[in-house]
């Protein structure tokens, strides 16, 4: 029996046994190297080794950042702000949420966290205009998966350090497949909410009302600028610019808006911690998993087999983005992300494809994972806050989620899409 089929095969086990995906990549790894003779200890000098360097101090400090701008007011006035640009249009409460679902992204990097945020403001103010419960948190969690598209992003910082990329790079390639996927939600609102009377009691748009809220929200909107102007300029690196936000939104919050407290910063903690030791945890199970896969050659393998069945870069481009949309259904992103660079990327690079390219890609098919049961975070968080069950919300998202779907393979099919700013700065 090969060593691949000892941990595929305990893996795949585990998963139908019910066993969480960390303690399943674990050990699945464990039993490999039990099985080929290798000394367990090494199994924690990988884990060491996955936690050991400068970049993946962004993450920690990037969800601690999201967590403070929460209870700092930040998001309830870059929501403000957005509602003030949209006006009385067609569907304009839900464009609105997607506005804001990319501007707290521009901040947090996460999905989740961009779904709560944005949610808890957006979606009882949709149902108080008459908006269908389950239509109103379906545009949320489908315009939260908005946030780990457009930087910074923890899933990027993830996968640079995964695929030994650069995380500022990765940053900049996802800034206008973002601003797509948004561009097309934001039609899609519009188009369906036709004829209806959701926009009445609105305010219609008003230069003087939208500079009030720039006004009021000014140094909420400096924050993304600081952040991103930082790191596209050289000033600082992905980690440094997340202390720099860590630091920015506590004098914000402090001594401005006034509005952190004892208990919001304890909830922040709380969250942070709970978040990146999920994170980490899972970190050194894939990594050791990881590290089977390359030693025995098994994305070789399965780019031989790819390669047997048919050459077309672009019918492997829909195979592969069909595969992770499908696993993105059942592990969470960071899992997916861990587990199928190494195995994709070798493959992908073999038939010329740009490792920036192909990390986006997989970026934006596990922010539509975030809305897609059964494991699907955002739908369970607008589901919660909306009141409604998850299968209600299921098929009111199928609309939204076609639509990303259709921006990733646009993208799968034209890399400038991808490609063209990071090649225009110098990266």
């Amino acid at each position: 029996m090969s060593p691949a089929t000892i941990l595929f095969g305990s893996f795949v086990l585990l998963l139908l046994l019910g066993s969480p995906i960390a303690v399943a990549l674990g050990v699945s790894a464990m039993l490999t190297f039990l099985y080929v003779g290798t000394d367990l200890s090494s199994i924690v000098q990988i884990a060491f080794n996955s936690v050991n360097s400068f970049p993946i101090m962004a993450l920690p400090a990037f969800v601690l950042a999201g967590a403070l701008m929460e209870c700092a007011g930040i998001s309830r006035r870059l929501v403000h702000v957005a509602e003030t640009m949209v006006g009385r249009v067609n569907g304009g409460l839900a464009i609105t949420t997607t506005l804001a679902c990319v501007f707290f992204g521009a901040i947090s990097g996460s999905g989740p966290a961009t779904t709560a945020a944005v949610g808890m403001l957006m979606i009882p103010a949709m149902i108080k205009k008459g908006y269908d419960k389950g239509y109103a948190g379906a545009a949320t969690a489908t315009a939260g998966g908005i946030g780990i598209i457009i930087p910074p992003s923890i899933p990027m910082v993830i996968y640079g350090i995964t695929a030994q990329q650069s995380i500022t790079k990765m940053f900049i390639a996802g800034v206008i497949p973002g601003l797509m996927i948004a561009m097309g939600l934001i039609i899609v609102h519009y188009l369906r909410c036709r004829g209806t009377n959701y926009s009445c009691g609105m305010e219609p748009f008003s230069l003087r009302r939208f500079l009030r809220a720039i006004k009021d929200g000014f140094w909420a909107i400096l924050a993304p600028v600081v952040i991103l102007g930082g790191i596209y300029s050289g000033i600082f690196t992905p980690t440094e610019a997340a202390i720099v936000a860590i630091f920015y939104t506590l004098f914000v919050g402090i001594f401005i808006y006034k509005e952190i407290t004892l208990a919001g910063l304890e909830k922040s903690l709380t969250a942070t911690s709970w978040l990146t030791g999920r994170v980490l945890v899972i970190m050194f199970t894939a990594f050791a998993f990881g590290r089977i896969l390359v030693q025995y050659r098994i994305p070789d393998m399965i780019a031989e087999g790819m390669l047997s069945l048919t050459s077309d870069i672009h019918i492997i481009f829909i195979l592969v983005i069909l595969f992770l949309l499908f696993i993105g259904m059942f592990m969470e992103t960071l899992a997916v992300i861990l587990i199928v660079t190494p195995v994709l990327l070798p493959v992908m690079t073999i038939l010329g494809v740009d490792p920036i390219h192909f990390g986006v890609i997989l970026v934006c098919c596990c922010g539509v994972g975030f809305s897609t049961p059964p494991l699907g975070e955002n739908m369970f968080i607008a589901s919660g806050i909306a009141n409604i069950s998850l299968e209600e919300i299921s098929w009111k998202a199928l609309p939204f989620c076609a639509v990303t779907v259709g921006v990733i393979i646009l993208m799968a099919f034209f890399p400038q899409i991808v490609l063209w700013l990071p090649t225009a700065l110098g990266y």
